[in-house]
């Protein structure tokens, strides 16, 4: 089969389609016959060599990539009950070291990562699902943010920062967003009650009871936070504070249960899914490229 690997470290040019053998699921796992698989800048991290200069990997010859699949079940392995060969799904890849990974033609992951298929949605949308609003979700949880409790989010226009304002809604927080100023009314849409444009203080609507820093604004938006809220960035980072502030960091992980919750939001349309663009895997190149360039308001998505 066809897979993207990672052979050498570098920028988009690194990633090259291969031939390699078509995985077999183990007991607990589910193989799936890849739909389409989004691309999400953390793909950008690993093809420059990130991760294993930070000693999260070994050094292998070659690394899989991607985070998010859609696709049918094509086999499962001992033990699973929940799918069976024919069932349209979607799953979150968490593992780094998958060697191919879900940016394949045909990926394993366990039947426990793996959620039902969002009704009515394409295999694009579909794909575009799993990364960010888990990453979302989980950053929320992180916070334990009283229902009426004020949430800031920032990079709200964004794919994580979206999901953030729809869910923090959802869960009845009053939600501030912040984002370019033509991204206002898309991000009202998603259910913002107060809109700050990006560059203008973040303290416009006083102090917020929690933060999820999507944009990797800092110390700009822990200022924005009440002595005792809190505060979540999504890549790791924390600002220095002498404050009482809880300082937090998501470390998203795969949630089958709870990623089927976000995926019948999704089919009720009230959780939303945005494709940018659809390439396939020969275009590997260019839409690596395009997702570095950035910009875009939803995901790129690699079709085999």
């Amino acid at each position: 089969m066809r897979a993207i690997l990672i052979k050498k470290f570098g920028g988009p040019e690194v990633l090259e389609v291969a031939e390699v053998a078509v995985p077999e699921p183990g007991a607990g796992q589910v193989r799936i016959k890849v739909e389409a698989a989004a691309l999400n800048p953390v793909d950008l991290l690993s093809a420059s060599g990130y991760f294993v200069k930070l000693n999260r990997l070994a050094q292998l010859d070659a690394y899989g990539v991607g985070w998010d699949v859609a696709g049918v079940v094509d086999a499962v392995g001992e033990g699973v009950t929940g799918y069976a060969a024919g069932d349209r799904v979607i799953g979150l890849s968490d593992q780094l070291d998958r060697v191919p990974d879900v940016q394949a033609e045909y990926a394993v992951l366990p039947a426990t990562d793996l959620a039902p298929f969002p009704a009515g949605k394409t295999a694009a949308e579909a794909a575009s699902l799993p990364l960010n609003s888990l990453t979302a979700d989980q950053a929320i949880d992180l916070l334990e943010l009283a229902e009426g409790s004020t949430l800031l989010v920032t990079g709200a226009a964004g794919g994580v920062g979206g999901y953030a304002v729809e869910l923090g809604k959802a869960r009845g927080l009053r939600v501030i967003a912040t984002a370019g100023a033509a991204d206002e009314e898309l991000v009202r849409g998603f259910g913002a009650a107060e809109f700050i444009p990006r560059g203008a203080s973040l303290t416009t609507f006083g102090q917020v009871d929690g933060v999820i820093d999507a944009a990797k604004v800092g110390e700009a938006a822990l200022a924005a936070v009440r002595d005792g809220g809190g505060f979540v960035s999504v890549d790791g980072s924390k600002p220095a504070s002498d404050r009482d502030v809880r300082l937090l960091a998501v470390l998203v992980t795969a949630d089958g249960a709870r990623l089927t919750e976000l995926s019948e939001l999704v089919a009720k349309g009230e959780l939303s899914v945005r494709v940018a663009e659809v390439l396939p895997f020969e275009q590997v190149t260019e839409a690596y490229t395009k997702l570095a360039a950035g910009g875009y308001r939803g995901r790129i998505v690699l079709a085999p």
